[in-house]
């Protein structure tokens, strides 16, 4: 592959690059956020499967949370070793470029970027599902809370990823206190707390009665928690230094927070015999049996809600910063790759953006029809990381690296039989829209390869080219009247090239004469050529003209287009805008060099005479 890389230009100063990045507690809220609020519908998407069986099946929670829990830990501990590894981020991306070689990266992308976009619809959902939950009145509008939400988000993360992380820090402090809070209380009690609504029921029956494929996709749908936990691995660059030691640090805090909200969740789960109901979460209902409903319940449940609908900014971290890397790969188109003034991949997060939108309204903002799309995609990269891990180890073969593969390689098969598990148990629900949409990101990542590995063959990239050679030059102005448009068109065009030629179209006849006779009583010393245009069109006679035998003969065609640019915006609406016509037909229908030249208008000139 010829090396066809995006252009940056200078890169900006240590400090200032600095003030843009994290410190590890920053990064709980910039970057974990996705995972540490999946204890609002994790432990919920298993309920709805488990309440399949009745209420006897509920207590299953905590074995089948305790399997989940297992898979965390080895996640976490591997997710440290990616970082450790592969300190420029990207993840599985970067894991499976490395020692899968390039289709299975293709794949760890394309799975990355779809977990991604259902990890800002997932996340803004759930949120307005937990206010909902306190609010009942606003069930009727879920979809349009959820897109002034993600239109909120957006405008942040334009800002950049560290004003994203300050301004996230205390709602994250406050949800992960609150959350200790409703445990331990919830812990404490007998039963639930007075006039909570939550009215215990009981559960007959023992963990023995569930069927083992209720109990898979229970852990399936259970799953959705341990999304987000790739996302610190995939943008280490966002970490200040000690980059690598300051991200898994972030990765250990986030395993053990999760890890120990999932188990308390699902003892008071049990404890309290809470069972899903319609417009009320799982987690209000804990709330309120352990805290009953007075302030602190509704402090918890609105931080709930707004850090849920901030969890979206795991995305917003991660997949720019994919992007980036696939642009400079070659894989996306370069323009993912450049960065604005604050240091923000923003095109990344427009796309972003975009694509979360377009899911939200197909599914109306609902969050149980999102959860069945949602694990696919991670679990594909959590499987490829951990397989690659294995292969890394064994061909850089470090200290200790038999440990190190074969934790690797216990956690690429217990992800790979989850991701197995939701595949069969998920697809008709839903999930066949992931495993239809990978394949797309494929096809579209290959098709970009192909194109810029065209350019680069083109471009003669990785040869030496021949010597610069001169050539003659004709620069042909465009022109409609005499006027001082056209005499600075005609000054700088007299500076570009070895001959200037002006043509006109006209298609009347008088027209055409008042024009020559303009020009001859001007007499700029530049010849004009009158071309018949059979209807009114103008671009198509110079489009002809240009390209026609006898002028391409004269040498190296330059049309220089000089059109009028108002001082104030919405003058630009006066405009014919003749000159963006006649230069898109150019560039699409001819190989000459299209120039634009700005003729601005100064604050007298748009004041006529009285």
């Amino acid at each position: 592959m010829h090396n066809l890389r995006p252009h940056l230009g200078a890169a900006r100063r240590g400090t200032e690059e600095s003030r843009e990045q994290i410190t590890s507690v920053q990064g709980l809220a910039a970057l974990s956020l996705d995972a540490l609020t999946s204890i609002s519908y994790g432990p919920e998407a298993m309920l709805v499967v488990l309440a399949t069986a009745g209420a006897g099946a509920l207590s299953a929670i905590e074995p089948v949370t305790g399997v989940i829990v297992l898979l965390l830990a080895l996640l976490v501990l591997s997710y440290r070793q990616v970082i450790e590894a592969y300190p420029n981020g990207g993840g599985a991306y970067a894991v499976s470029k490395d020692n899968f070689g390039h289709r299975a990266s293709l794949l760890a992308g394309a799975s990355l970027i779809v977990d991604y976009v259902l990890t800002v619809a997932v996340s803004i959902a759930a949120g307005v599902a937990a206010l909902i939950s306190a609010f009942p009145g606003l069930a009727k509008h879920p979809l349009i809370a959820s897109l002034i939400i993600l239109v909120l988000l957006t405008a942040i993360n334009l800002r950049g990823l560290a004003t994203s992380a300050r301004l996230f820090i205390i709602p994250t402090a406050v949800f992960i206190v609150g959350t200790y809070v409703v445990i331990a209380a919830g812990l404490l009690r007998s039963g639930p707390a007075p006039g909570s609504g939550v009215i215990p029921a009981p559960t007959a029956g023992a963990v023995s009665t569930v069927g083992v494929l209720l109990l898979l996709k229970a852990f399936a749908n259970g799953t959705s928690a341990l999304t987000g936990v790739e996302a610190i691995a995939n943008d280490v660059p966002a970490f200040r230094a000690p980059r690598a030691v300051r991200a898994m640090r972030t990765e250990v805090m986030l395993g053990a927070i999760l890890g120990s909200m999932l188990i308390a969740l699902a003892v008071l789960t049990v404890k309290f015999h809470i069972a899903p109901r319609h417009n009320v979460t799982v987690l209000s209902q804990i709330t309120s049996a352990s805290v009953g409903r007075g302030a602190l319940y509704f402090t918890v449940d609105l931080t709930t809600t707004l850090v849920l609908c901030l969890a979206a900014n795991t995305a917003f971290g991660g997949l720019p910063n994919l992007a980036s890397i696939l642009a400079y790969d070659n894989l996306l188109p370069h323009v993912f790759h450049l960065k604005g003034e604050r240091q923000v991949y923003r095109y990344g997060v427009v796309s972003l953006a975009v694509l979360a939108g377009i899911l939200l309204i197909a599914v109306n903002g609902n969050t149980n029809s999102l959860i069945p799309l949602y694990a696919i995609g991670v679990f594909t990269g959590f499987t490829l990381s951990q397989s690659g891990l294995v292969r890394h180890w064994r061909k850089t073969r470090p200290p200790g690296w038999r440990n190190r593969a074969m934790l690797n390689g216990t956690g690429a098969v217990m992800t790979a039989a989850a991701l197995l598990i939701f595949l069969t148990t998920k697809f008709t629900e839903g999930a066949w829209v992931v495993v239809v949409a990978i394949p797309i990101f494929m096809f579209l990542f290959s098709r970009v390869y192909v194109y810029y590995g065209r350019a680069g063959v083109a471009l003669g990239l990785g040869s030496t080219p021949p010597p610069p050679a001169r050539a003659e030059t004709v620069v042909i102005v465009p022109i409609n009247r005499v006027s001082n448009l056209i005499a600075d068109a005609l000054s700088f065009a007299e500076s570009m090239g070895d001959r200037v030629i002006a043509v006109t179209a006209q298609h009347d006849e008088d027209e055409a004469a008042e024009i020559q006779a303009e020009w001859s009583r001007w007499n700029p010393g530049v010849e004009l050529v009158v071309l018949r245009s059979r209807s009114r069109a103008v671009a198509a006679p110079i489009v002809d003209y240009v390209t026609s035998p006898e002028v391409r003969a004269l040498g190296r065609v330059v049309v220089l287009i000089s059109e009028i640019e108002p001082r104030k915006w919405r003058h630009q609406l006066l405009q014919n805008q003749r000159g963006g016509i006649l230069a898109s037909r150019l560039r699409r229908e001819t190989d000459v060099v299209v120039a634009r030249l700005p003729f601005r208008l100064s604050e007298d000139s748009t004041r006529p005479e009285a």
